[in-house]
């Protein structure tokens, strides 16, 4: 195969370099988990304490209330006789402009205390004298942040079966190696998360990630590849509806938090009151949010472009929703994320030189 491989000087230079950069992130990615498996503690505190804050608990009572409103309409609309109906049932549900004035407040409900509340009370230095560097902190309360904004998305997965037509599966004695090494990964992960729960030594639990994060990877390549496979398939789950407008709309929903949460951790990183943290959070997010309610069609092309790549409810409304999977939203919540993230370390680095 690869002697019919004829690439110039040229080529063969930037599939050199494309590999390293490949194998330096790789490795970067490495040291970084290593770095936050030893703070682990950190993430478990972080996580907790949104269990025990009242203002976590009306975020997702509201966020429920509001999906659950909008699932019921789109819902009534799927069901409905005569020329009442929808054809894109994710468009019509998270299209409104309620949500997205309640996804407005939750990014920074979420993040205002967890610099800010340090700084107030005093905890900041004492957390900035453990033998813990500034990004170690800061992935930590991040990742924490993440993973209950995850944890509201959760409960809308019930919706899906009903907004897809969702008929009963149907199994089948079909085993290929694609079928085995999902089964297989699936299990892994299982196994893996079931030795979390004791509390166990370091190496137990360094096992038990390695075999979530490798039974990830093998659920998903077979997955992937199984799904892409001519049939049958070992289980299929008959659908009406087209499965990739949900799919990219999921995927759209977690890398635009991740953004708005970056943000939001950034500046409860300077200031000391959450309520102004929230605020400022608030008049940020706005920025990204309040520009998909004013829709210049009519007032140029140039200025459409520049509006709809800053506006997140144009994102969805013109792509995700659709089953469309644009890149260029995605550059812009992976970019700000990370710029976000990167301030927030030279944040706390200045404060410790002070």
């Amino acid at each position: 195969m690869f002697n019919n491989l004829s690439l110039n000087g040229r080529e063969w230079l930037t599939l050199t370099l494309l590999i390293v950069l490949l194998v330096s992130a790789a490795l970067g990615l490495v040291w970084m988990a290593v770095g936050l498996f030893r703070a682990r503690s950190l993430i478990r505190r972080e996580f907790s304490a949104y269990f025990l804050s009242p203002i976590a608990y009306v975020v997702l009572v509201v966020f429920l209330f509001v999906t659950g409103d909008l699932f019921a309409t789109t819902l009534g609309l799927l069901t409905a006789k005569g020329p009442v109906g929808t054809e894109s049932p994710m468009q019509t549900m998270f299209g409104d402009r309620l949500f997205w004035l309640v996804f407005l407040f939750i990014p920074p409900l979420l993040t205002m205390r967890l610099f800010a509340e340090e700084r107030s009370s005093g905890t900041l230095e004492m957390l900035m004298t453990a033998p813990l560097r500034d990004w170690q902190v800061v992935l930590c309360k991040y990742l924490a942040c993440l993973a209950f904004y995850t944890v509201l998305w959760l409960p809308t997965l019930l919706y899906l079966p009903a907004l897809l037509g969702a008929q009963a599966p149907v199994f089948h004695n079909a085993w290929t190696a694609q079928s085995i090494s999902f089964v297989a990964g699936l299990a892994c992960m299982l196994i893996g998360l079931m030795l979390l729960l004791p509390h166990l030594g370091t190496m137990a639990r360094l096992v038990s990630l390695t075999l979530i994060v490798l039974g990830g990877a093998a659920a998903g390549a077979g997955g992937w590849l199984h799904y892409h496979a001519e049939g049958p398939h070992l289980f299929e789950v008959p659908v009406l509806l087209d499965p990739y407008p949900v799919l990219w709309t999921y995927a759209g929903m977690f890398l635009a938090g991740a953004m708005f949460l970056a943000i939001g951790l950034f500046i409860s990183s300077l200031v000391r009151n959450q309520m102004v943290a929230a605020i400022l959070a608030l008049a940020v997010g706005l920025v990204f949010i309040g520009s998909g309610f004013w829709r210049p069609e009519l007032a140029g092309s140039n200025l459409y472009n520049l509006v709809y790549f800053f506006s997140v409810p144009l994102h969805f409304d013109r792509a995700f929703t659709r089953g469309l999977l644009d890149t260029r939203p995605l550059i812009l919540y992976g970019s700000t994320a990370l710029f976000c993230l990167f301030l927030t370390v030279r944040s706390l680095e200045a404060r410790r030189w002070q």
